[in-house]
This record gives C-alpha cells, sequence and structure tokens, in this order.
C-alpha cells in the first residue's frame, strides 16, 4: 500500500499528526480528500485514511483493485469502517476529526452517523497547518520541480513567434511543459480557484480583474474560465507576464517570468526593478520568526515609496496578499497579507511575488520559491529575472 520511496517520509508525517492528536486529547483523524490522501499514504485512491491517536493507520479502500499492505481493508461503503472496528475490537473514537472544510454535506453527516463522535474537530485546519512544514524528502520533491521549471522557462522565448496570440502563446508553453515532464493538473485549495497549467497575461489584459483569488486576473477565454490569456495578440511595446505552474512532481514550484514584445516604456522597467528589490531586501531580512505581515508590508512600503502603489498587485482590483505557502495545492500556509499572523518557520516553502501592473505595457514583476532554511531563506527557482525581449 505504501510507497517504498517515501515510507520513512510517511512515518514522520504520522508521528507529527499523532503529537497534535495527543495534545488536543483527540482519538482519530479521517481522511478522504486527494490531498491529503496522498500526504498520508503517498498515493491517491477512493476510500478513507484513519489515523488513531496511537498506533498504525488503517487504509480503508473503495477503488481501485489490487492495494495491499498491513491494515489495509477493502470496503463499498463507510458503514463498513464501524464493522470491521466492532470485528477487529477496536474501540471507535470518541473525539474525531474529519475535512469539515471540504467534505460535502451528506458525506461528512453520513460519516457521524457511522461513527457516532462525542465531539468532532476540523481535519482540514489541522492537515493545512501540519503540511505547512516540509520533510527532507518533500524539500527533494520541490528541488526536482524548480529545476525543471527552470528548463522550461529557459525554453520559453524560443516558442514565440510574431504575430501570435496569448493564447497561442500559452499553448505553445505548456507543451514545453508536458514534454519536459509536467503532470498537467496542478490543484488548488478553495472554491472558485480553476485555472489550468498556469496564467499568461498579456498587455492590457493584466488589469482585468478576476474572481479568482489570484494574485492579478486577466479576461481568460471566457465567462466560464474568467482567469488569464484572453486571446490579446502579442504586439510591439507589450510587456508579457508568465506565471506558469511547477507542476513537475507532487509539489509545486511557482514561479513568474516578465517578457516583452520589444522595448516597453521607462516605467515598466522601473517598475521591474522596483520588484527586484523587494525581492532582494526580502531575502536579505527574511529568517525563522519574521511575521510573515512583516514581509507584505516591506514589499507595500517600497511600492509606495517608489510612487507605484496605484500599481503594486493589480490597479482595477488589487491583490491583497504578496506570497503564500506552496506544497501539494499552489496556495498552501502560510499567507502574506497585512493582517496575517503566520511566522516564517524552517521547512516551509512559499512564492513571493511581488507584481506590478502599468497601464499601457502590462503586468511586470517577479514571483519566485524559497525554501526556509535555520539561518535564512533559499531561493530554489532560479531562471534569469529579467525581463526578456521576445524579438
Amino acid at each position: 500500500m505504501i510507497q517504498d520511496e517515501c515510507a520513512d517520509d510517511l512515518k514522520l508525517k504520522w508521528e507529527r499528526l499523532q503529537q497534535i492528536m495527543q495534545k488536543t486529547f483527540t482519538d482519530g483523524c479521517l481522511l478522504s480528500v486527494d490531498v491529503n490522501l496522498y500526504y498520508t499514504t503517498g498515493r491517491i485512491y477512493n476510500g478513507y485514511f484513519y489515523l488513531p491517536a496511537e498506533g498504525a493507520p488503517w487504509f480503508f479502500v473503495k477503488r481501485p483493485d489490487g492495494l495491499l499492505g498491513e491494515q489495509v481493508e477493502y470496503i463499498r461503503k463507510p458503514e463498513q469502517i464501524a464493522e470491521i472496528f466492532a470485528a477487529k475490537g477496536l474501540k471507535m473514537p470518541e473525539k474525531l476529526l474529519l475535512e469539515a472544510d471540504e467534505l460535502p454535506y451528506n458525506e461528512y453527516v453520513r460519516l457521524l452517523t457511522v461513527f457516532k463522535p462525542r465531539e468532532t474537530g476540523n481535519a482540514t485546519a489541522l492537515m493545512r497547518s501540519v503540511r505547512m512544514l516540509k520533510t527532507p524528502w518533500e524539500i527533494g520533491q520541490f528541488r526536482i520541480s524548480a529545476l525543471r521549471h527552470d528548463q522550461t522557462y529557459a525554453g520559453i522565448p524560443a516558442l514565440y513567434r510574431p504575430g501570435m496570440t496569448d493564447l497561442e502563446f500559452q499553448y505553445e508553453i505548456e507543451h514545453l511543459m508536458r514534454r519536459n515532464g509536467s503532470i498537467g493538473l496542478f490543484r488548488t485549495f478553495g472554491a472558485n480557484m480553476d485555472i489550468f497549467q498556469g496564467s499568461i497575461l498579456a498587455g492590457d489584459n493584466a488589469e482585468t480583474p478576476s474572481p479568482f483569488d489570484f494574485a492579478l486576473g486577466g479576461g481568460g477565454s471566457g465567462p466560464f474560465a474568467p482567469i488569464g490569456a484572453n486571446g490579446t495578440k502579442l504586439e510591439e511595446g507589450m510587456a508579457v507576464m508568465v506565471d506558469m505552474a511547477g507542476n513537475y512532481t507532487a509539489y509545486l514550484t511557482d514561479m513568474t517570468r516578465t517578457f516583452s514584445i520589444g522595448k516597453l516604456p521607462e516605467p515598466a522597467y522601473r517598475a521591474h526593478q522596483v520588484s527586484l528589490d523587494i525581492q532582494q531586501e526580502a531575502e536579505r531580512i527574511s529568517r525563522p520568526g519574521t511575521p510573515c505581515a512583516d514581509l507584505y508590508k516591506l514589499a507595500a512600503g517600497m511600492a509606495d515609496k517608489a510612487g507605484l502603489s496605484p500599481y503594486f498587485m493589480g490597479t482595477r482590483q488589487q491583490a491583497k496578499f504578496v506570497g503564500h505557502g506552496i506544497g501539494i495545492q499552489i496556495n498552501e500556509l502560510p499567507v502574506f497579507t497585512p493582517r496575517s499572523t503566520d511566522v516564517l518557520q524552517a521547512g516551509m516553502v512559499f512564492a513571493l511575488e511581488p507584481k506590478f501592473v502599468i497601464p499601457g505595457s502590462g503586468a511586470v514583476g517577479i514571483e519566485n520559491s524559497f525554501l526556509v532554511t535555520d539561518t535564512g531563506i533559499e531561493k530554489i527557482t532560479r531562471a534569469k529575472e529579467d525581463i526578456i525581449n521576445l524579438l
């Protein structure tokens, strides 16, 4: 059942979860959401993962057939879990954690009926908190994604052809991503966050507000997918921001680079340099214990000092964050907002993305993925950071 390549890693994760459960007097945690199943078992399957506060976990599998291992039980419905517990003399949990933020209502109620716990808690909040600190094996997976992400971005200039639209440019980048090993899909947390492989923003489309909670918007290909590229023809004097996923393993890197069609107006280059300056200063001051809110205030303050506040993180609709954790999902903890209570801790991996939208030019700026170490932060995405002229 457990993947050999990450068996020790999984046991470390179980220990971390059980330590928290014991401190909070929790008897058991039941997981069924795909990202949490992958995190705790090394695979995605249809069924449930049950971790008691003490002892080995149980794997209740509906599909696929053929999974073998200790404490793997095949079921057709969750009611059979209670039958298995009774047959094996296992005590049902009095306090049970369920993925309250993610389970459908009917599923949540059904599981309450199965387990009949005296008290429940929110496994979603627990899992997002635990997943915030990465294990050594996970950090290795990030490094693989980062290398392939860099490789893809290095190949982007060769994909441009005069007369392309932003969508046609994105199709070529997506093809290159797949050739370099991209999984294709990438996962997000929360509703209204559907996006395919990433975002390309060309020219004034970067100013278009989107309902999705990403750093910048874009009109998208229509009302059904209102984010990113919208068919804008790539023309001279236009900035093209490429923010495509680093989904080369299950662990996502996040990286944005800015390209241009010929020469841009001077304000675009100045704003891009401010973005680089923000990143450099963040690298200088960041270490375990640094409040994430301080990094947002740093970025916003430097933008204001440069006279660029009206363009910072958008124009018509400005994002209220400048960074976010990354992992199995693209938007994990911590968050970098002015009111964030998170602080940097060794083992976090996050994306920092100070960006500007310059009317008449488009979006400029930078985004990189960073690992928090014991002494500071390490940049793990390292593609060229200057604005790259595609002509």
